[in-house]
């Protein structure tokens, strides 16, 4: 699994705090996608604009590589009742009606996945989980840090991820309080590989026909993955930033992608991620000589003020929870300071904040 060494800070979680009236709080997304806001972040001078999306075609130019996560959000979220309870003489079978939730977070092997149960009473070890009548199962084989579960899932159609397409609902974030009316607007127009508990919601803006005119102008829009589980959303509890551990979360480069960027960026083209989980995954797979290197694995890399970034020129991102690692790492990227201005900008210019929010353009 790939870390990063965590540099030494005085910085703590109140550092990156800031003040949100809850009705700025994005509920459902902009129709269409890129009629979003966009506010535009000089990082040297911290100089802002305020424009829409599909401007951003005045700001990327023809021989800059744009770097998105195609990963796919499944329908991880799925609800059930505990069949069978273990005793000390072994499984008992129960009636019991009394719902129990999971979230899957993350497959760590053929079948076995973390996950997040409630009420965690109704998921102890030993424990089998039904959902859908027999449809699926989950055996919960342990419980480790955090109160996750691990969970071994057997069903009766031809894989889980069918079985979670059937059962399953979209995974949304608790401040999400609003019914999603079409699913698809979770998914960014160029997913493509299930795997994630979450969107990387900075390629939601994107449209098919935006996308066609930067690749017109000659841009260049190369994939790489990152799955999206606790890692990205999991809040700091630390008051000392860098005492927080980052969970693991699967990424994967491969060779063309790797070649693709390295290319442009010898050229002279800027590497622009969009989302911080396309940036996390570029600086993990980079080496301090800014070369990306092909990778599938495992990176824990945890990113905030002092880090120094080996590969990314430029981000494209939404605003983010006060205390997050999403902001910690924008914060890094172009200066705590000069980020929670244009945060504090935001708020007062009634901008819409997180998931179906607005974006940030950092360059």
């Amino acid at each position: 699994m790939i870390k990063n060494i965590l540099p030494q800070t005085t910085l703590t979680l109140s550092d990156f705090h800031y003040n949100l009236p809850p009705e700025q709080i994005a509920q459902t997304p902009v129709t269409p996608r890129d009629a979003s806001r966009l506010l535009v972040m000089d990082r040297k001078s911290g100089a802002l604009q305020h424009r829409i999306f599909r401007d951003i075609l005045e700001y990327i130019r023809p021989q800059d590589v744009l770097v998105i996560n195609d990963t796919r959000v499944i329908p991880a979220r799925i609800v059930g009742r505990r069949a069978y309870k273990s005793t000390n003489a072994g499984l008992e079978k129960t009636d019991s009606t009394a719902p129990v939730e999971l979230l899957l977070l993350r497959q760590t092997e053929k079948d076995v996945w973390q996950a997040l149960a409630g009420p965690g009473k109704r998921a102890k070890i030993g424990d089998i989980l039904d959902f859908g009548g027999g449809v699926l199962q989950a055996t919960v084989e342990d419980i480790v840090e955090g109160g996750q579960r691990i969970v071994r899932l057997s069903c009766e159609t031809a894989t889980v991820y069918e079985a979670l397409h059937q059962l399953g609902s979209m995974p949304l974030p608790p401040y999400i309080t609003e019914k999603l009316e079409d699913p698809g607007r979770y998914q960014t127009v160029y997913s493509r590989v299930e795997g994630s508990a979450a969107a990387p919601t900075a390629g939601l803006h994107f449209t098919k026909h935006l996308l066609d005119q930067l690749r017109l102008q000659g841009t260049a829009i190369v994939p790489v993955l990152l799955h999206v589980g606790l890692g990205t959303f999991r809040p700091v509890k630390e008051e000392h930033i860098q005492d927080h551990a980052m969970h693991a979360e699967y990424i994967s480069v491969s060779k063309e992608s790797a070649e693709r960027i390295n290319a442009r960026r010898a050229a002279g083209g800027r590497v622009i991620a969009v989302g911080t989980t396309s940036c996390r995954t570029l600086e993990s797979a980079a080496g301090e000589d800014g070369i990306l290197h092909p990778y599938t694995g495992e990176t824990g890399i945890y990113i905030y003020p002092g880090y120094r970034f080996k590969i990314v020129d430029g981000l494209i991102t939404n605003f983010h929870l006060p205390e997050s690692t999403l902001l910690m790492l924008v914060s890094a990227f172009a200066g705590r300071e000069k980020v929670l201005n244009a945060y504090n900008t935001a708020v007062a210019e009634q901008y819409r904040f997180f998931s179906f929010g607005d974006a940030m353009l950092i360059l």
